[in-house]
Order: C-alpha cells, then structure tokens, then sequence
C-alpha cells in the first residue's frame, strides 16, 4: 500500500526572485501562472518529464518533501513536458491538474515556499513494440522527490494572489546527486545482477538487487547452507529494523503521528539494535533473509510476478535473482528450505509468490496484504460498481473512503488519492499505489501505457479492464479456480494476518479469502488467517505487541513457525545440521 514521502535536503529559506528564461508561448496576461524552464547549462538536450510546481505554507522543509495523500499535504500542480528544450519554458496555470486544491485559479491569496521540479523521463523501447515514457529508478526506490538526476529549483516565498495577474518564473538550476554505494557489514551483505529476462523485455539493461542479512558465524562456517527467508516489501536503501551498533543517545526525538508516540525514531534504532543482539546470540536459528530490491520504471517494487506492463518480474526474481543469491550466500537452494514473507504490498508479493511459483517455497505470511481479490479492491468491488468513487443510493451518492485513522476517522478518499496521483502524473506515472496496481495487473493499454481500470477524474470503472484483472491476478479466484491442481502443493503454506480496522480497508478482501480458504476440502488448506483487534495497517499477527513495534520484528516473526514446518516437511537426507551451529 502507500509509501510516505521521504525528506531529502534541508529546507533552505531564500529571496524573491527565481531566475528567468525565454518564453516559448506568450504568457497569459490575465492569470496567476508559472513559466518553468531549465538553462542551457544544466543540459543541452531537450528533455522529457512532469513538471510540478510545489506551493508551501510549512517553512519546516522543502516543498518537494511536503506532498502526500493526507489532509496535511501542501499544494502540487503537474504538467507533462515533451522534448522541452534548453532556455524555453512551459507554462503551469490554472489548466494544470492541481492537489489538493482544485486548481491555480481556486489557490487561497497568502504567502506561499514556491518550488519546481522535474521528474524526467526515459524513453523505452520494450520488446513488445511499445515505446513509452517512464521515470527510470536511479537508486532511491521511485521518489521523485529525491530521485538522482532530477532538477529544480531552491524554495522562494512570495505572495500569490490569483486574483492578481502574474507570471512567476522558475529556472531548474539544481539537480539532485547520485547516490553513494552503501558497504557491506558483518551481516548486512549486498548482491545486485543483472536481469537478462528484463532488459530484453525493456529495451535496456535492467538490474535486480538484495540486501541479504547473513547469520552469525558465516564466515566462520563455510561448509554451512543455510534455509532462506524472502521478505516482500516497499524498497529499502537500507534495513531500518537492523542495527549493528547502540543506538544514537544523540538523536533528536521525533513524534510519529500514525502511532502516537513521541520518540519513535529512537524507538525504531532500539528495536533495530534488539534485532541484532537477538540474530547475533546463541541458539539463535541460523538463516538467510533477502531483502529484495525491484524498484522499476513505474513504482519502487514490482508485485513479484510477471506482468504485461511491468514484464517478467516473477520470473527474474525467482529463476535469476533468488538462484544468484543461494549461490553466493550459500542457500540450500530447495524449495523446502525457502519462505516468503511481508506486509501489505509485501503481504501480497509473499501470497502471489507462493501460489505463482507453489513447488518454490515452503510457506508465505502474508501480513495486512494489499487485495488478495478485486471483490473487495479496498472498498470497492471492481466486478459489481460501476464506480470507483461513489457509492450511488437511491437518492444520494456517498464519496467512497480511502484512508482511515485507528478510531475510523476518515483523511483520505478514493476520489482524492486518485486526484493526487494524476497530478504527479498522467498515463499511470505517478509512482504511486492505484497506478502500480492498474500496471501490474492489467492489460496494455493502445498507446503503450496501462489500460485505466478506471477514470481517474470520474471513477468510472472499465469492466473489459476489471475482468482482465480477475482471470489473471485475483488471487482468491485464482485459488478458487485451480484448487485441484494447486492445493496438495499449497497446504499447510498460507497464513494471512490483518487488523481489523486496517487503515486501508484490506481486511475486508482478507475475510473473503478466509471464506474461500475455509470451504476447501479436497485437500483442505490447513493454513492459519487470523485478525488483529481494533488493529491498523499493517497487523502481522503479533497479539503481544502494538503494530508500532511489532512491524520492526519481521526478521524473527515467523521463526519458530518456519522451523516447525521444515521439520516437519524436509525430504528424507535433507540438510538440517550444518546451519544448526
């Protein structure tokens, strides 16, 4: 499910003016308008991209760091740019789609942080014929905010007044520096390939990576092979529940307004620290964790299966990136000895990857998993609603909710998150949820892009789309339809974990799985689907703890559960001793 944004410089408070350029188009005397260019200097080659012109209220960081979802988010206006050439500029006005304000020309009079960016874009040649326009990953894990390469401008406050007629003028004079190659440590192991299946599908090299935790003693015990656990999730530059060293008794407490409690920043580094000293003790089970880095052109992971838009993720992470990884870490490299596990986005990586590839692994924990079906997409039900947005009564249409607090308070709506989306870009190349899952598991679309499953300004839902979706990635269907074939390969290997009150509603598909789940016989699933209390996103079935601490266990979560499977399941002269140091 959705990402935060992530802060990358420091705000810096500046003067007035922004830096000029030559026109490309007469300006519009009579409106509020901003004229974007980039100078010859920063490139001498025109230049693709999303134009987004980022207004701030907040002096406590970047505009570009202030963008988000939720009702605190401050004011984006997106524009596409095609072959935008060096010195001339591209107008933002009230035509731009704008967020969360409906527009330049309804933008409150006031002083604002004024900001551009330009997320630019790649052309793809993919092997299928198209030829498309995509941000590529540099790194960062699809933030366009901190993306390397990308340009813009320093923050200026000025007054702007809608009513006032004026053209703002921003040049793009900075850009954002490539990223440092993070070291190795003890335990903390870096693997990156390159994916001949990918790049023949994309047109250009493309690379998978892996952060790969090892276990105590594997330098000292090169005869050992060891299981290996998977772990599904948003990318991560670097393990933030893993920590080699004390935590910082000089850091800042911060507040975390999801979990309500202050210093959580400092309660992420002890648990981090508690990770470690528990991976590191005796007795402690010896195996392999993979972090799995598959940041892609339209989002920072790619659902782990293979896809039309997206290509043969499924099988480059399973037949060349997960072989490479037992190669180098010495895996035991059998099926039996591999296990699947993650939350929300990860919680459906982990479920898909074991009904995709079911011979592969021994189990998946999939935790507060994204719509394991499109019966309840959220709250949506994309076979029966013709509407993503509304839901229509008799006399009165209701705004269809997004996003909830613990106590059920509603901060985002279907028709909002979208409206977010399509101004950080159109086609589906915003980076974000609703349109990593319309690539992900739908068709493409005529002009190359994924098709819509539904109209991002009505909500109309595109049923050809929808049915698309079910026969080829409806996981609740998909173990409806080939249960003969699928169940004596998947028993006793499903485990599902959501609160009830998940933020994002996805309980709701998890209680029809578990319906499914239960109803079968022939042979029966013999899994475990269990509910979280009043819990929110993302529940992993700790009855022990709070989410806020229970989310920083994964490495040890499932555990003692995976032990108790292999013991019970290994083949007869399976390895169970070398790794048991």
């Amino acid at each position: 499910m959705q990402r935060p944004m992530q802060a990358f410089l420091p705000f810096f408070a500046l003067v007035v003016l922004l830096g000029s350029a030559a026109a490309s188009h007469a300006d519009d005397p009579g409106a509020l308008q901003f004229a974007v260019s980039f100078p010859p200097d920063r490139s001498s080659q025109p230049a693709d991209g999303r134009i987004l012109v980022l207004l701030s209220t907040d002096p406590g960081d970047e505009p570009r760091n202030q963008i988000s979802f939720q009702p605190d988010s401050q004011i984006v206006l997106g524009v596409t740019v095609d072959g935008l050439k060096p010195g001339r500029t591209v107008l933002v006005g009230a035509q731009a789609v704008a967020w969360p304000i409906a527009s330049l020309a309804k933008l409150p009079a006031g002083d604002y942080f004024v900001q551009a960016l330009l997320n630019r874009y790649e052309t793809f040649h993919r092997a299928d014929g198209s030829v498309i326009k995509l941000a590529p990953d540099r790194g960062e894990g699809q933030h366009w905010n901190e993306a390397p390469g990308n340009w813009y401008s320093k923050p200026v406050k000025m007054h702007l007044d809608p009513a006032k007629p004026a053209t703002i003028r921003i040049s793009l004079k900075e850009e954002i520096p490539p990223l440092e190659m993070l070291p190795d440590t003890p335990y903390v192991r870096h693997i990156r390939i390159k994916s001949e299946l990918l790049s023949a599908f994309w047109g250009r090299p493309m690379y998978l990576a892996a952060q790969v935790l090892v276990p105590f003693g594997f330098d000292q015990h090169p005869q050992a092979r060891f299981p290996l656990m998977v772990f599904h999730g948003h990318f991560e530059r670097e393990l933030i529940d893993f920590r080699e060293t004390a935590p910082d008794p000089e850091l800042k407490p911060d507040y975390s307004k999801r979990f309500h409690l202050a210093g959580y920043n400092r309660i992420i580094q002890q648990e981090a620290y508690k990770n470690y000293q528990q991976w590191i003790s005796p007795g402690f089970p010896r195996f392999l964790v993979a972090n799995i880095q598959h940041a892609n052109p339209f989002y920072d992971d790619s659902y782990a299966v293979n896809s039309a838009n997206l290509g043969p993720y499924g099988d480059a992470i399973n037949r060349e990136l997960i072989p490479a990884i037992e190669k180098t870490f010495r895996g035991i490299g059998q099926g039996w000895a591999r296990f699947t596990y993650g939350g929300s986005t990860g919680g459906w990586e982990a479920l898909a990857t074991q009904i995709f590839y079911p011979d592969d692994y021994n189990g998946a924990f999939a935790a507060c998993p994204d719509p394991v079906t499109f019966s309840a997409f959220t709250v949506i039900d994309l076979y029966k609603d013709d509407n993503a947005f509304l839901l229509r009564g008799a006399h009165e249409h209701l705004e269809r909710p997004a996003y909830r607090d613990y106590l059920g308070e509603i901060f985002a709506t279907q028709r909002g998150v979208n409206r977010y989306e399509l101004t950080l870009g159109d086609h589906g190349r915003s980076g974000e949820q609703y349109d990593i899952w319309q690539a992900v598991y739908g068709p493409e679309g005529p002009d190359g892009y994924p098709a819509a499953i539904f109209d991002k300004r009505t909500g109309r839902i595109d049923r050809r789309v929808a049915d698309y979706w079910k026969e080829h990635y409806d996981l609740v269907e998909i173990l409806r339809r080939n249960w003969g074939e699928l169940g004596p390969k998947l028993r006793g290997k499903i485990h599902l974990y959501v609160g009830s009150a998940d933020s994002y509603y996805l309980n709701d598909a998890v209680y029809l799985a578990e319906q499914l789940l239960d109803d079968l016989h022939d042979p029966p699933y013999e899994g475990e689907v269990d509910y979280g209390d009043r819990a929110e996103h993302c529940w992993n079935g700790d009855h022990g703890a709070p989410n806020a601490y229970s989310r920083l266990h994964y490495y040890t979560m499932y555990l003692q559960r995976i032990l108790k499977r292999i013991e019970a399941s290994a083949p007869a002269g399976a390895d169970l001793q070398s790794w048991r140091y």
